[in-house]
């Protein structure tokens, strides 16, 4: 493979809008980094951040890769090839010596050495493994599992234990198309993405059972999920037409909707600064203040780059990170560094 052209800049990127009365002041981001990867094709999945290790880690899905990142510069460390086929969502832990990484592919997900990332464990659970989300109080991970994607009617939402790859649990939805989801962390309710059917699904993640099932009507394909819960409200995105939907996550009544950004695949909260970041496929950012449950508000957009619909908030640092995906067309992969100053 080329090694990375590595460009560094100081380029303001496109003026937020005017915030609307009674709205906080959109964050002005900066572009002061730019990495491309010539040679990648595809798209880019999800990234996570390695702080005790100081990288960046990024799923290479449609290449087949783990990339590796610092996290001090964003400088392009090393590309991990090996037995990953479609790398997906990254579970890395304080303290813990592994990583789980999910993978679609026929090689499964697989438990990695955090340091060299050699495999330890291949962890068979049913293909199509995609989504996660990790319950630190039960050290449970919870996986998307079957879809569409690989053939199936059906998607499962599988629990497992990270650190062995054994499998604890699991609850199936009659959905083909299942996609994010957010966990409470004073309670014991999963909220996630039945695309398909344009359902939230409410899980008991104790019983692994469906407890409720919460139309999403502003609009269709709901496909990420914020969860605040001192708020009480669910950020969902929706792709058709692009949308963020707040609703109360108790009851799933629908609050307030905004636009969003097209072909949208990631979704951050900053939930101390009361604001929303969607990243669109389309070339732009959404940013929303949050401030008012029942006021959700656009109050800025950014002009980033096509195919950049994945990315990494990294709060400490006001730093947001975003991995432009060449999809189907000729442009040139690159990973965007931003720092964010409000």
């Amino acid at each position: 493979m080329r090694k990375p052209h590595i460009v560094a800049a100081a380029i303001l990127a496109a003026a937020p809008l005017i915030a609307p009365a009674g709205a906080q002041s959109a964050p002005k981001l900066t572009l002061f980094k730019t990495v491309t990867l010539p040679g990648y094709h595809g798209d880019f999945d999800h990234f996570a951040a390695d702080r005790e290790r100081g990288r960046i880690l990024l799923s290479a899905e449609d290449h087949g890769t783990l990339e590796v990142f610092s996290l001090s510069n964003g400088d392009h460390l090393q590309t991990v090839k090996g037995p990953i086929d479609t790398p997906h969502s990254i579970l890395v832990r304080p303290g813990v010596s592994t990583i789980f990484l999910t993978d679609s592919g026929n090689s499964m997900s697989k438990i990695l050495n955090a340091s060299t990332y050699a495999e330890v464990k291949s962890v068979p659970l049913t293909v199509g493994a995609d989504s996660s989300g990790y319950d630190a109080k039960t050290n449970t991970l919870y996986v998307v599992t079957g879809g569409k994607d690989v053939d199936m009617k059906t998607a499962s939402l599988e629990a497992v234990n990270p650190d062995t790859g054994a499998l604890k649990g699991s609850v199936t939805f009659q959905d083909n198309h299942v996609e994010a989801m957010a966990l409470e962390k004073n309670g014991p309710r999963i909220f996630i993405n039945l695309a398909q059917t344009n359902k939230i699904a409410v899980v008991d993640r104790r019983t692994m059972k469906v407890v409720a099932l919460w139309p999403v009507p502003p609009a269709q394909q709901n496909a990420m999920v914020k969860l605040d819960e001192a708020q009480h409200r669910l950020y969902v995105v929706c792709r058709a037409p692009g949308m963020v939907v707040a609703m109360n996550s108790d009851t799933g009544a629908v609050v307030a909707t905004q636009p969003a950004p097209l072909r949208a695949d990631d979704l951050f909260y900053d939930q101390a600064a009361h604001l929303l970041y969607v990243p669109g496929g389309e070339g732009y950012l959404g940013i929303y203040d949050t401030s008012s449950s029942d006021h959700l508000k656009l109050i800025g957009k950014v002009t980033t780059a096509p195919g950049a619909k994945t990315g990494l908030l990294l709060t400490g640092k006001h730093e947001l990170v975003l991995a432009a995906s060449p999809g189907d067309t000729s442009n040139v992969a690159k990973v965007l560094f931003y720092h964010i100053s409000m």
